[in-house]
């Protein structure tokens, strides 16, 4: 540890080191793989900053955004001039392979590209050659089709991860529950990992549901209160056509406000996400296309209009208000039957056929082939293609490589029979999401401290009341939770005859909330629990 302040302070000038940073930073200079969850602003950037230095050979950081990628280097060149590039789609033919030569020559120590470059095999070779001593995953949770931001290109990671010979490897991101951090670690093939996890509370974001019945009113009141709010904001909705239509009537009232969202051309997007971050644009109304890399720490508020399809993607998102630690407010403007919306999208899963024609297509290929020459063939979408992908690769039916090419493994099972456990997985993760929903119905509806289910939902215990949620305000909290009334600790083992294993998640007054392997979350009174022997030891 004193080596590791040592290089932090002369570096970087940091002088002392933040909560889960230096458990993290030694974890990964004592060559364990690591993946640590902690919350924005936290510092985790400085983790393989250091780490890297600590480490011989360069440091290899995969990062979605490439404005998140020129901030990172921007941020260390300040410090080490020279010693950090980034390879992307912005750099020319010669610049990328200047950069690439450097560092295979040492002369850079930390690289930061995106996962799509890795499908150009010179960029592959030159990895190889470098022998990274690091790997970084940053935003891990885009590897997890349980997180809240899923990308497709992520999926490649772990092959890589073996490319290079499974060098350290470091995964990281803001917001991850249980069973995201389980995929993470799977999916980047981590042996033993360190997993360090800090600070979800957010104690100075005030937490709020307000309830109603008819529609317009809930349009008329969500106006009505961004209208008289402190500025600057976010809103978000669930569709494109309700962004353009909240931006609209809130100009009306005299509030500079744009829509963002994925139908708008990329430059104008940019544009509008720059006037906002210069506090030229007072409120941004949005889809989920707004969030990975906004970084702006005076946003006093963030509502929601519709209910977002996950507890992770609300706290996510709600994350973005009050960084700077001054009081924001994250409000979520519910009725009821939004929830049947996120549960129609949590349930549409593949058809067979469409599983079984992608297995048959991989196998009857004479090497690896493209995704993109399989949607070609296959008249599939690329969501789905890529989903289809991923469950037959859980078949052991197909391998996706670091390259981004896919391919049949030898002793890979039939078409047909990776068609029926790649559907069983399907089936199996819809029961997942739709468990999802409910928890985010139970969010919504929770009668007592909010900021307590919040936490417990990402594995933090929390006293139970936080007075700073509209509930705890009305006096409506959870007493103190009682060891002597719990049957098991939180985060203990328990199986189920119909729904197998499972882990526990939470209490409440009368009931207690399992997180269930296979079928999600579950909430079960704890009479009958003990009545009827629901659940037992694992």
């Amino acid at each position: 540890m004193d080596q590791i302040l040592k290089t932090a302070r002369e570096a970087f000038g940091f002088d002392a080191l933040r909560p889960g940073q230096g458990e993290a930073i030694q974890a990964v200079v004592g060559g364990r793989d690591t993946l640590a969850v902690l919350s924005t602003g936290s510092g985790k950037s400085a983790i393989y900053q250091i780490a890297g230095l600590l480490l011989d050979g360069p440091t290899l950081v995969i990062s979605p955004l490439i404005a998140l990628q020129l901030d990172q280097v921007e941020n260390i060149t300040e410090h080490l001039p020279g010693e950090a590039a980034e390879v992307n789609s912005t750099k020319g033919e010669g610049a990328r392979r200047e950069t690439l030569e450097d560092l295979d020559e040492g002369d850079l120590e930390f690289l930061f590209l995106a996962p799509e470059q890795l499908g150009r095999p010179e960029t592959l070779d030159r990895l190889r050659a470098a022998e990274p001593s690091l790997l970084v995953v940053d935003e891990a949770h885009c590897i997890s089709e349980w997180g809240h931001d899923f990308r497709p290109d992520y999926l490649r990671l772990g092959a890589l991860v073996e490319e290079l010979g499974h060098p350290v490897t470091l995964a990281l991101t803001a917001t991850a529950s249980p069973p995201v951090r389980e995929e993470i670690v799977e999916r980047l093939g981590m042996r033993d990992p360190a997993i360090v996890v800090r600070g979800f509370d957010r104690a100075n974001l005030h937490l709020g549901v307000e309830r109603f019945h008819a529609e317009e009113r809930k349009l008329e009141a969500l106006i009505e209160r961004v209208a008289g709010a402190p500025k600057p904001g976010i809103v978000y909705a669930a569709t494109r056509r309700l962004a353009e239509e909240i931006a609209d009537k809130l100009d009306g009232r005299g509030v500079a406000a744009v829509p963002y969202h994925a139908g708008l051309r990329g430059k104008l997007r940019d544009e509008l996400q720059e006037r906002f971050m210069d506090d030229e644009v007072e409120v941004i109304v949005a889809t989920t296309a707004f969030g990975m890399g906004v970084d702006k720490a005076n946003v006093r508020f963030v509502f929601h209009h519709d209910v977002p399809e996950s507890i992770d993607s609300y706290y996510q998102q709600i994350g973005r208000g009050g960084r700077d630690g001054a009081p924001a407010e994250a409000v979520l403007f519910y009725r009821p039957e939004d929830v049947g919306r996120q549960r129609f999208f949590a349930g549409g899963a593949l058809e067979y056929d469409e599983l079984e024609r992608v297995a048959r297509a991989v196998g009857l290929a004479r090497g690896p082939v493209g995704p993109d020459a399989l949607a070609e063939t296959l008249d599939l979408p690329e969501s789905k293609l890529s989903t289809a992908l991923n469950r037959l690769e859980e078949a052991g039916a197909v391998q996706l490589r670091a390259d981004g090419d896919v391919a049949r493994p030898p002793g890979a099972p039939g078409s047909e029979e990776a068609a029926n456990a790649a559907a069983r997985a399907e089936e199996a993760r819809h029961q997942f999401d739709r468990s999802r929903v409910e928890m985010m119905r139970a969010y919504a509806e929770h009668e007592t401290c909010r900021r307590a289910f919040l936490l417990s939902y990402f594995g933090e215990e929390h006293p139970g009341r936080c007075g700073n949620c509209d509930n705890c305000a009305a006096g409506r909290f959870d007493p103190a939770p009682q060891a002597d009334g719990r049957p098991w600790e939180i985060g203990a083992r328990v199986t189920h005859g119909r729904w197998g294993g499972g882990t526990v998640q939470r209490y409440e007054p009368d009931q207690i909330v399992v997180l269930f392997d296979e079928v999600g979350y579950k909430t079960l009174a704890l009479e009958l629990v003990s009545e009827h022997g629901l659940l037992h030891d694992a």
